[in-house]
């Protein structure tokens, strides 16, 4: 925060830094001017410009008096200077009236815009963001200021202040002025991105960079180093040599969904680009050529163990170099005789012998005082209340309460008298008062582990005020609701109506003081749990004793308390110590420190108090309100207890506060900061000045030291520095020592930071119920390096971390909760805080709220920054903060930060007291629950420790010769598999046509029907018996050689709707010679993205005629079609819905078995339309090997839910029924959008017993039908016919969307062993399927790592790193395959990873005219093996897998070979050496979060560009949500694949395009995101 506290400190800078004597000489009415000039610039009233101008002026009359320098020179034209000499690093006689320059606190600050100015060029690729993004809809964004705390209940003063400047304590003053003139400037980080990218309307702009400078001045100094030499390009890649990872054919790629009309540029190369995306990836590719910090020690990895890289210690690292430090004694507890034995005692004594005299004030919002407990009212009380707690409540006869039962104090923090008065009770009736927060929701911060807290207690009452109760959420039958994670409690109000007088005879026990529990005092720790720390009777007096002699406290003094009065110091002080001395406590609530931040320095100045306890954020708070005060004193007070000042940033506040405040009387040796915790309650304290102690000591110590654990006063003046004030002297008798953090409590070097301990007699005593972590925390023994211990009384861990100065002054630089350990170097969460705050804070950060916590990626802790954002921050202030802090922390810190996120403001969780709850925070962060504005990810810079790239060894392979032994590789099977043989099955006679085997069956078995085809409703709509189909396909041949006038071999498109003209036609272009395309028809109500789909398949098959529907041929000429493509651009087009009836003479019979049948055209998951060529007698075979298979005969029905246009559906459809003459039920998957059921009710009411769908219908019945299965079942539905279920695909088999069918329809009969997957691809469009005889389909589980150097290693299910892989099918009859090298083309052995080679009557000829690839595709269809077999011609599938020997036997009786699939060659990502294949980052990535739901309902999708991993996500939920997958998807893909993702895009359902078959088209999508036609949600780079 740019605070107020630099109006006055601002003059000290400008005057380089003159003495705060000669300061003091400013008139009182100037310095109120300069604070409220600071004030009005830190909120944004007045310029940058005009605050320097009016500053002048007001400066001007008094800056030649001091220095006798022309004030303009100074103001505007100094240069900054740097003054060699290195100050004394301990001054034990200071001056009080000088001033070391050395300790400025604001010098952190200046550091921070000091790193900047060096990072002004650098350029960071912009997030982009839909423009519904960016409207955040806080509901709270608008609320009035509180005085919300950027750590847990502390305020939002994050020593944001080495802003900040004098303190009397330190020695001569130094003319050392780092900067001058500090501009509140933006970054230069300019960034090309438009914030909504939708081609309709939506805005583009790009953001300019912002010229204003941070430190306008200091770039003059630095501009002479910007010209270093360029950084090593640890890409791989340079601007020139951008490649591309596979052939373009844009002449030929099928048109993705929902890509067209958009306006695509091309690089040099010819890659067609968009130009925004681009020069976005280029700029997040020149982020990335920084080297990675530290070095990684270089290494090879030759075997698939991927070891991560261990962080070695910095041989140069700081260390240790002290003696062994001795225990550290605080003055003796003075014995005072005539001191009460007990707490309970002393109230008695006050209540009965000063009845009349104030214990405690209580004020309302407006800050009147609207009641006074008096000492005798607290008595009575008290009395009541105990009595009434003992012998009114009862359950069935038995008091419900007994001396020692816990009983818990809800109270709200503005009502202070009610609270007391329950405390006491309890102590008077022997409970144990277990204080804690009111819970406002049942979904409080915290809330549910306060509820385990009183669950492990035990407690089953809760005590609270009338107000308090009325206010609590209720149940609907009145009474209030039990919270989430709390026991059932009865609730008692301890006002008036509800107690009782006690008789006069009854009097409570007044007892000896014990060590039995007095009250339990609650604390949370680092991950959010709640403990509950137990405090002794002889623990609390001895601690009120203790307190008493080190404040110096006497009867009837009247004391300010701001804290919270129900723990720590507020309660120590502000309850239980003034009770002892007979104080009069002003108790100032939360709730009127948010509305008049100045409230307690007024009560002071009324009442005249002697003593203040405040926290460091409500001094920070005053300074901003203290403008409209004229007429305050605080020369009342002799002391200001700072129950925070072991915060780093206490001192800042403490020394501006003392900079405004010293001239209305406040005198610097009053500000007393302590050290406390929970457990060990007060650790040290600065003593009032009239204890004649030593003078308060500051030391500058290099942050760089601090991280490795070691104490090294910074002598060269570095600007990476913290700056601590002591926290005062030992408590009296205690003893103190500094132990080390991790391992056996060894005591620290004296130059070493280590975790104080204590041992007192004023601590607590245990964690309630938790006795090993109690043995830990309080009852350590600290040992010597030699092993001995240093005393027989145990010592209580403090949590606090420090070390002991000179003159026995403890200092504390930070607390184990907020410690990050960061490859083996600890930073400070508030340490990072500080720096954050200190990058324009007023700025952008809303009330200084910013939370730092670590969470585990990969091993290593990575820091976490999470800031709420002012409301009316632009996306471009967004960035520029983010950027800037990031280069801030790199720079003072040497660490990287992992992720940046921005929230809307008020929206993250809320401790009591307004400060951040840290702890849920992380918590929603880890659960993609925080609901952020803006991410930033930083993976690149911080992880540091992936394992070295793979690099293959030169030299390795080895040589045919020493390979292949017989039928043996390497000592392995030769990894080759057939199915049946068909060879004796060859017909000696004639082949038959496809076109003979109709014309035959037309005239066997003329009425037989060969196809039912449903709609929607389930009901048949046509059927096609053999004499129907012949004599279609006749009218069709003839009008085709009539109308068409068409040749023998010409091509023609079919654009049918699945049904029988599909097949009819198909078989009347056979009868009339001519080649049938099948063409999907384009979708009427998206002409614009299908119909250039057909065109270019037209096109490509050079067919000269399209036959169709009269509907479609109406579309087809359509104005919406004529906007999409040109109509004079298409063939004849002839309907076929009238044909007359004409006898074709004679059909055409093929000149030979090898000529061409049909062309079979589809989109593969590389996003390439390829058109095979299938030959009549490969046509045959293939129905002839699905007959064997499927065991298919006239007699038999089958379900198909597939589409009819290519690879095995248009088989299916069009060929297999007519050649074995079975009965095949169709059912367009289209139809399942408005029935779900319908293919599982036909094949239930068939009875079939072999079924085919594909992965897109699994998934429309799973998510359709998952919770109507008893419906189904009422409608005798009955799974239990089918014998096989086979899901056509072209793909990997996916075991969860197949287990989750098989589990879903188990109910309706389904046999868990009938679904199996199919594989086939487009040199063969079936090598496997199950079929129906032989064993079932076995499942493995491969090591994934292994799998990424392309080795399969089997583990046991449930294994780490395990990948499920299901075995694809039956190899069909009459199919060889064998796996081979990719890169050898030589043979492999059992269970070795290689590519899928097929030879088999049924492959495809060859493509159909790939435009300029034929030579590249060559080898796809005929290949040989290197070395082996070399005589075998097979074709290449291009997809990976391997085979693998079972105990299983075959049909024959011959052990099974099982052929396992792992994915297309063409789709793995080749990163860090290794292969990837996309679908397990994609399974990884679909397990981050709820959002990304599951395989059924949304997806995911991984491509690379220009080596960056881009992983598209489809987001299932509110796009508020979007924002929270980055940070999830990153750290998946990290843990499991040891991959950084680049680019994370979130898109909306449906976005990611797949083809008929479910398959995602991945390079479809990297073209659509290059072109930027994704229209998403947000585009997150990761730097």
């Amino acid at each position: 925060m740019i605070m107020a506290e630099r109006g006055s400190t601002g003059l000290l800078m400008l005057m380089s830094e003159p003495s705060t004597a000669v300061a003091r000489t400013l008139p009182a009415e100037v310095r109120e001017k300069l604070a409220e000039l600071e004030l009005e610039l830190s909120e944004g009233d007045i310029t940058q410009k005009g605050y320097e101008k009016k500053r002048g002026k007001l400066l001007a009359p008094y800056i030649p008096q001091i220095q006798g320098v022309d004030p303009s020179l100074q103001i505007e034209h100094r240069i900054p200077s740097q003054v060699t000499s290195a100050g004394p690093k301990h001054n034990k006689s200071r001056v009080t009236n000088s001033r070391d320059e050395r300790f400025r606190s604001d010098l952190h600050t200046e550091a921070v815009q000091a790193a900047l100015a060096k990072y002004k060029e650098r350029k960071m690729p912009m997030p982009s963001k839909r423009r519904s993004v960016l409207v955040q809809s806080s509901v709270e964004a608008c609320t009035p200021p509180d005085t919300s705390s950027a750590s847990e209940d502390e305020g939002s003063l994050r020593r944001q202040g080495r802003i900040s400047s004098s303190s009397p304590y330190q020695s001569r003053p130094r003319v050392e002025h780092w900067f001058n003139k500090v501009m509140q400037g933006s970054s230069t980080s300019s960034s090309a991105s438009s914030t909504s990218s939708h081609p309709g309307g939506r805005s583009h702009h790009a953001t300019s960079s912002s010229a204003a400078t941070v430190l306008a001045d200091l770039m003059s100094h630095t501009r002479n180093d910007t010209n270093h030499s360029a950084p090593p390009d640890v890409t791989g890649l340079s601007e020139r040599s951008l490649h591309v990872e596979r052939p373009q054919v844009s002449s030929v790629r099928g048109i993705p969904h929902g890509y067209m009309n958009t306006s695509v540029m091309e690089t040099a190369d010819g890659v067609p680009v968009n130009s925004r995306v681009s020069s976005k990836i280029q700029q997040l590719l020149n982020t990335l050529k920084r080297p990675k910090r530290p070095p990684l020690p270089e290494f090879f990895i030759d075997d698939f163990e991927e070891l991560l890289d261990v962080q070695h210690p910095d041989p140069n690292q700081p260390k240790p170099e002290g003696g062994e430090m001795r225990p550290l004694d605080g003055e003796p507890l003075e014995v005072v005789t005539n001191w009460p034995p007990s707490l309970v005692a002393s109230l008695r004594c006050w209540g009965t012998t000063q009845p009349k005299s104030p214990c405690l004030t209580a004020l309302d919002n407006a800050g009147k005082a609207v009641y006074t407990l008096t000492y005798g009212k607290l008595w009575t009380r008290s009395l009541k209340l105990a009595y009434s707690l003992l012998n009114k409540l009862s359950s069935r006869n038995e008091p419900l309460l007994r001396p020692g039962d816990r009983v818990a104090l809800v109270f709200p923090n503005n009502d202070p008298v009610m609270f007391m008065v329950a405390f006491y009770g309890c102590l008077l009736a022997e409970l144990v008062p277990v204080p804690i927060e009111v819970p406002l929701t049942r979904k409080d911060a915290g809330s549910q582990q306060v509820g385990f807290l009183l669950g492990s207690c035990g407690v089953t009452l809760a005590l609270t005020s009338d107000a308090c109760q009325k206010g609590l959420p209720k149940a609907q039958t009145g009474e209030v609701v039990t919270f989430k994670g709390w026991p059932r409690l009865l609730w008692f109000v301890t006002d008036g109506k509800h107690v009782v007088k006690p008789p006069k005879e009854w009097h409570p026990p007044i007892r000896e003081v014990s060590n039995d529990i007095a009250y339990i005092e609650y604390k949370s720790s680092k991950e959010g749990c709640t403990m509950g720390i137990t405090v002794s009777h002889s623990s609390m007096l001895a601690h009120c004793h203790a307190l008493t002699q080190a404040c110096g406290y006497t009867e009837g003094e009247l004391i300010t308390n701001v804290l919270d009065f129900k723990r720590d110091a507020g309660l120590w002080h502000g309850v239980l110590t003034s009770v002892m001395n007979r104080l009069h406590v002003i108790s100032i609530p939360y709730s009127l420190m948010k509305v008049n931040p100045l409230s307690w320095i007024q009560k002071v100045h009324t009442y005249k108090a002697r003593v203040a306890v405040v926290k460091s954020r409500d001094m920070h708070w005053s300074l901003l309100a203290q403008r409209d005060q004229r007429d305050i004193s605080l020369s009342s007070l002799r002391m200001l207890i700072v129950a925070d000042g072991a915060n780093p940033w206490s001192i800042s506040s403490c020394d501006a506060f003392l900079n405004v405040f010293q001239s209305r009387g406040l005198r610097p040796e009053v500000i007393c900061p302590c050290a406390s915790s929970s457990e060990a309650m007060t650790v040290a304290l600065r003593r009032p000045p009239e204890m004649s102690v030593p003078p308060p000591g500051k030391a500058v110590l290099s942050m760089s030291a601090l991280s490795y654990g070691v104490i090294r006063v910074d002598t060269e003046e570095k600007l990476s520095v913290l700056t601590v004030q002591d926290v005062g002297q030992v408590m009296p008798g205690a003893q103190v020592c500094v132990v080390r953090v991790e391992g056996m409590p060894y005591l620290c070097q004296m130059d070493e930071i280590g975790e104080i301990c204590i041992s007192s007699s004023t601590t607590g005593i245990s964690y309630y119920g938790l006795p090993g972590m109690t043995k830990s925390v309080f009852e350590t023994i600290p040992v010597t390096s030699s092993g001995t211990a240093i005393s027989d009384r145990p010592f209580t861990r403090t949590s606090l971390l420090g070390f002991i100065g000179p003159d026995n002054l403890v200092f504390v630089v930070g607390k184990m909760d907020g410690l990050m350990l960061v490859t083996t170097r600890r930073h400070n969460a508030d340490d990072v805080v500080a720096t954050a705050l200190a990058v324009e804070p007023m700025k952008f950060v809303y009330r200084g709220r910013i939370a730092v916590f670590s969470v585990s990626v990969l091993h290593d802790e990575r820091i976490v920054v999470v800031a709420e954002q002012r409301p009316d921050a632009s996306e471009d202030d967004s960035f520029q903060w983010m950027s800037r802090v990031l280069q801030a922390i790199d720079s003072i810190h040497q660490v990287g930060v992992y992720c940046l996120a921005l929230v809307p403001a008020n929206t993250l969780p809320k401790a009591p007291l307004g400060g951040i709850h840290i702890s849920e925070t992380k918590q929603r962060f880890l659960e993609g629950a925080l609901h952020p504005c803006n991410v930033l990810m930083c993976p690149h810079t911080c992880v540091t420790n992936l394992p070295k790239p793979r690099q293959k060894q030169p030299g390795t392979e080895v040589g045919p010769a020493s390979m292949m032994v017989g039928n043996l590789v390497a000592g392995k099977r030769v990894a080759q598999a057939s199915g049946r043989d068909v060879s004796q099955l060859e017909d000696s006679e004639q082949f038959l046509y496809m076109q003979d085997v109709l014309q035959w069956r037309a005239q066997a078995t003329p009425d037989h029907p060969l196809f039912l085809l449903l709609n929607a409703k389930g009901t048949v709509s046509s059927t096609g018996s053999c004499v129907q189909l012949h004599k279609r396909a006749e009218r069709v041949a003839v009008a085709l050689m009539e109308r068409g006038r068409l040749n023998t071999g010409d091509h023609v498109a079919l654009v049918y709707p699945p049904g029988i003209d599909l097949i009819a036609t198909f078989y009347g272009c056979l009868y009339a010679g001519c080649v049938p395309v099948t063409v999907r028809p384009p979708h009427p109500q998206n002409l614009t993205t299908t119909l250039p789909t057909v065109k270019m398949i037209v096109e490509v098959s050079k067919s000269v005629c399209i036959l169709t529907t009269q509907a479609i041929m109406k579309l087809l000429k359509s104005k919406e079609a004529a906007a999409a493509v040109d109509m004079k651009s298409w063939p004849l087009i002839m309907d076929t819905d009238d044909l007359p009836r004409k006898r074709i003479p004679q059909i055409h019979k093929p000149h030979t078995p090898d000529m061409l049948a049909y062309l079979d055209f589809s989109v593969s998951t590389t996003g390439i339309l390829a058109g095979v060529k299938m030959s009549h007698a490969a046509t045959g075979a293939l129905c002839r090997s699905m007959k064997l298979q499927c065991e298919l005969y006239p007699s038999r029905q089958i379900a198909i839910c597939l589409d009819p246009y290519c690879g095995l559906g248009l088989a299916l459809w069009c060929l297999c029924s007519v050649y074995s003459g079975h009965q095949s039920i169709l059912v367009p998957p289209l139809e399942l959008e408005s029935n779900a059921s319908l293919w599982l009710s036909a094949v239930s009411q068939y009875k079939v017993r072999v079924t085919f769908c594909s992965y897109s219908v699994m998934e429309m019945c799973t998510k359709g039908l998952g919770s109507q299965t008893e419906a189904l079942r009422l409608r005798n539905v009955n799974l239990a016919c089918v014998r096989t279920c086979m899901v056509v695909a072209e793909e990997r088999p996916r075991n969860a969307l197949t287990q989750s069918f098989s589990k879903i329809f188990k109910d309706l009969g389904l046999s868990t062993r009938a679904v199996s997957t199919t594989f086939g691809c487009r040199v063969n469009v079936a090598v496997c399927l199950q079929g129906t005889a032989g064993p079932d389909p076995t499942t493995v589980y491969l090591d994934m790592k292994a799998l990424r150097h392309d080795r399969v290693r089997l583990v046991e299910k449930g294994s780490p790193h395990s990948l499920p892989l299901m075995e694809s099918g039956k190899i069909l009859p009459g199919v060889k395959v064998i796996i081979a090298n990719t890169e050898t083309k030589g043979p492999l052995g059992d269970s070795h990873l290689g590519e899928i080679w097929v030879s088999s009557p049924h492959n495809a000829s060859g493509y159909y005219t790939v435009y300029g690839e034929e030579a590249l595709h060559a080898d796809h269809f005929s290949t040989r093996l290197s070395f082996g077999d070399t005589h075998t011609v097979w074709a290449r599938t291009g997809y990976l897998g391997f085979l693998r020997r079972t105990e299983l036997t075959d049909a024959c009786g011959e052990r099974h070979d099982a052929l396992y699939v792992i994915g297309s060659l063409d789709e793995t990502l080749e990163l860090r050496g290794m292969r990837y294949h996309p679908i397990d980052i994609e399974t990884s990535v679909i397990r981050a979060h709820k959002s990304i739901a599951e395989c059924l309902f949304c997806r995911s999708a991984v491509f690379t560009w220009t080596n960056l991993l881009v992983v598209v996500v489809e987001l299932e939920g509110s796009e508020q949500e979007a924002l929270d997958l980055v940070a999830l998807v990153t750290n998946v893909v990290l843990e499991e694949h040891y991959l950084i993702v680049g680019v994370v895009v979130v898109v909306d359902p449906g976005v990611i395009p797949i083809n008929s078959r479910g398959e995602k088209q991945r390079m479809h999508l990297r073209d659509g995101f290059l072109a930027d036609q994704l229209d998403p949600i947000y585009v997150a780079y990761n730097m």
